[in-house]
């Protein structure tokens, strides 16, 4: 069995991935976004070179074709870019996959394809990118397990070390954070925060 580490960064570049993983980071997400596909070529390589002789897990978010030319085990797709995948190449390479929600019928689209995690968001406002759908809330959170039962649920969007316990207990297995980290004066004593303070927090398992 796999584990999902409670602390998930979301960053863009392999540099970010380089700078965290010494500081003890064991799960994080590579999300590129308006780059060329060589460009993104190279850097899951390169975050793949990092990652996997110092077993932290890579999440590749939408080039699921780039992930698996280049060997990565874990993809996270949206739900526009879940529509245009290849699901059946994903998993006859045994690949897992997570899975954004927003709403209803994102969740049953995503739990009709397996997931091996589901994420739901956002929680809080965030001021990344623009939103359609409203900030969630801590109680979504705890509908979203119970609808999902022992299927992991990473909580994601304006998510700040402050309010990760809160999510935690609200039933998310997973905090995915992105600003609190990149965006922090030290995001390297950040990360290191996030950890110690998930460290003993409930995990969700991936078979």
């Amino acid at each position: 069995m796999s584990r999902l580490a409670a602390f998930y960064p979301v960053v863009d570049s392999t540099d970010w991935i380089r700078r965290l993983v010494p500081v003890g980071v064991k799960l994080v997400q590579l999300r590129i976004k308006q780059r060329t596909a060589d460009d993104v070529r190279r850097e899951v390589r390169a975050a793949l070179a990092i990652c996997a002789p110092r077993r932290v897990q890579l999440v590749v978010n939408d080039h699921w074709h780039i992930a698996l030319d280049e060997g990565a085990d874990f993809i996270h797709l949206g739900q526009e870019d879940l529509a245009g995948a290849d699901l059946r190449a994903i998993r006859t390479r045994h690949v897992k996959l997570g899975v954004s929600t927003h709403d209803d019928a994102e969740l049953e689209r995503a739990l009709g394809v397996a997931p091996d995690y589901v994420a739901l968001g956002p929680i809080y406002p965030t001021s990344l990118k623009a939103m359609p759908w409203a900030p969630q809330g801590l109680d979504r959170i705890g509908e979203w397990k119970r609808r999902i039962g022992r299927l992991p649920l990473v909580a994601i969007g304006g998510i700040t070390l402050e309010r990760a316990a809160g999510c935690l207990a609200a039933g998310a297995d997973c905090v995915a954070v992105v600003s609190d980290v990149t965006r922090h004066p030290d995001p390297l004593a950040r990360a290191a925060s996030w950890i110690s303070a998930t460290t003993a927090a409930s995990m969700g398992t991936i078979a």
